[in-house]
């Protein structure tokens, strides 16, 4: 699904509720339509606002040979290693410093941009420039985990967005052992990174953009019962995408990300709604039902992204109304958000904020 690079830009801002974000970085000015020049110009405008900020750092202990003592001395080390005729010891101490672990991934992820090979040169250039600015700070061997080590509070938490970015960028770049050189592989061609984040994306933009709705992820009961209580214990867990919830109303928004939203049983046969994703929203709706007034009513969307001409299909069933329908990510971004905001808008008793 070919989605323009600025609009997978606000994909993430939203996604990762950093709105703040939007502005910040010039994305109408990058002229190619590669995914890796969107993340290169992002940490260039982020690692720049850093640097201005000042980077990050703290205590680090140290374990080294020092003239005289500093810090813990470690006597037995500086014994053995007959440092002590010479008035040196090994000591552990602590300092101050910069090279610590996001920084550290912060410049190696500016090293590996800087060995890929379809980055557009300018854009090589000021990270060139970026990664010399912060030689102090080594490089290392980045894996996932590290990115669950960093712990941010009130004081970093600016790092949060870049953090991001690095990750995503150092989760699809491919090395070449024998060059050393990296080749980006479009996380955008990843189904199921890309199903994370369109649900988020959608989640995130109705808790942002309007008022009249409670929204959430809600966690469905199956209405069945069972004479033997261990057999309860084996029924799948029900899970909605979102969950918008009003006094007056609710709608389950289920998001589909797949590159079509119909299929075709038999050969010269009308394409079908894929009904999996039907049953799926059919079980949401109906094991919701509570007694209440939102609930016997509660409306259900299936919400397929598109890039071409879209569509949309209602259905009544008892009370529920049933929408499948598209939303063209291949857009402005100002008709993406109206068109959102009216799927809320075209159901009964809804007044969008």
């Amino acid at each position: 699904m070919n989605i323009p690079i600025l609009n997978i830009y606000y994909l993430l801002c939203y996604a990762w509720n950093k709105l703040e974000e939007i502005g910040t970085v010039d994305v109408r000015a990058i002229d190619t339509t590669e995914l890796i020049d969107l993340f290169a110009k992002v940490l260039i405008t982020g690692t720049t606002k850093l640097l201005k900020q000042g980077l990050d750092r703290y205590y680090v202990e140290y374990e080294n040979v020092v003239n005289g003592v500093k810090g813990k001395l470690n006597l037995s080390a500086s014994i053995k290693e007959n440092y002590l005729p010479i008035h040196k010891t090994m000591c552990s101490y602590d300092e101050f410093d910069y090279d610590i672990l996001h920084n550290q991934i912060l410049r190696t992820t500016i090293g590996k941009l800087l060995r890929t090979k379809t980055l557009d040169d300018d854009l090589k250039l000021e990270l060139r420039k970026l990664f010399n600015k912060i030689s102090y700070i080594s490089e290392i061997k980045i894996r996932s985990s590290d990115f669950n080590r960093i712990r941010l509070h009130r004081n970093n938490y600016h790092y949060d967005f870049i953090l991001k970015v690095c990750r995503i960028i150092n989760d699809n770049l491919l090395i070449d052992e024998t060059t050393g050189t990296y080749t980006f592989s479009s996380f955008s061609q990843d189904e199921e990174a890309m199903r994370r984040l369109y649900e988020a994306f959608i989640r995130n933009f109705y808790k942002k953009e309007q008022s009249v709705y409670e929204v959430k992820i809600e966690h469905i009961k199956w209405n069945l019962t069972s004479e033997n209580e261990n057999d309860m214990k084996f029924v799948p867990n029900m899970r909605t995408d979102i969950s918008l919830i009003s006094p007056h109303q609710k709608i389950i928004i289920d998001a589909k990300y797949t590159p079509n939203a119909f299929q075709t049983a038999y050969f010269g046969e009308q394409e079908k709604i894929i009904s999996g994703h039907l049953y799926q929203l059919f079980s949401y709706l109906l094991n919701q039902e509570v007694g209440s007034r939102i609930t016997e009513y509660c409306d259900g969307v299936l919400l397929y992204p598109t890039v071409d001409d879209g569509f949309v299909h209602t259905y009544k069933y008892n009370n529920h109304q049933i929408s499948v329908r598209s939303i063209n990510l291949n857009q402005d971004w100002r008709k993406i958000e109206s068109d959102l905001l009216e799927i809320l808008s075209i159901l009964p008793a809804v007044t969008v904020a």
